[in-house]
Formats: structure tokens, C-alpha cells, sequence
């Protein structure tokens, strides 16, 4: 099992960036799709995540509204369109798959390498 997370760089605050997480070895629709964040010196954040049979997407307080998921199970790939982007949204982003339903915590069961997203002017 595969997830490549892709689509980070830099961007001035304000910003959009689309970044794509493409599964391999798993069927995308039986999995939660999570996205996680990490700052220098933070613990791993969750941000967003869309569950597989409901059909439903959950984002957490410090991005809703600016970024939006999405998937396209033809292509098993997972979209995260980050709009509005801030500074302190500046992390290394992952996207992970769970074969359970969507989780906060760090606790599925595959995870990518993570995209770095840098929000700077």
C-alpha cells in the first residue's frame, strides 16, 4: 500500500494550492481519507477528513471554509484545495487512510511521506 501526497510549495499568504494524495494498493472508496499537518516543533494536526461509505467530510476549526476535500475514486486520489492560505498554515501536510471510519488522532492505518506547504512573502 502506497499514499503519495503531492502539490506543496511555496505560496504567498493568501494563496491557493491544490495538493493531491494518490493511493496504490487500496481501494480508495472502502477507506476514510485523512489529512494531517505538522509544524516545526508541533505535534502532527489534524485538518480535514472525508470517510468512505458515508460520504461525509469533516474539517477542523483553523481551516474550515478555506480548504475543501474532495475525491476522485476513479483515480484514487484524494484533493485538498487549500485557499486563503495564512503563514501559520506553513507545514509538511500528509494524507492518510483508514480502513475505519474518520479520526482526529494520528491512528490510521497508512500514512504518505507528507508535501511541504510554505506560506511566505
Amino acid at each position: 500500500v502506497q499514499l503519495q501526497a503531492s502539490g506543496g510549495g511555496l505560496v504567498q499568504p493568501g494563496g491557493s494550492l491544490r495538493l493531491s494524495c494518490v493511493a496504490s494498493g487500496i481501494s480508495l472508496p472502502g477507506y476514510a481519507i485523512g489529512w494531517f499537518r505538522q509544524a516545526p516543533g508541533n505535534e502532527r494536526e489534524w485538518i480535514s477528513c472525508t470517510s468512505g461509505s458515508e460520504g461525509v467530510t469533516y474539517y477542523a476549526g483553523s481551516v474550515q471554509g478555506r480548504f475543501f476535500l474532495s475525491r476522485d475514486n476513479t483515480k484514487n486520489t484524494v484533493f485538498l484545495q487549500m485557499n486563503g492560505l495564512k503563514p501559520e498554515d506553513t507545514a509538511v501536510y500528509y494524507c492518510a487512510a483508514n480502513l475505519m471510519t474518520c479520526s482526529q488522532t494520528p491512528t490510521y492505518d497508512y500514512w504518505g511521506r507528507g508535501t511541504l506547504v510554505t506560506v511566505s512573502s
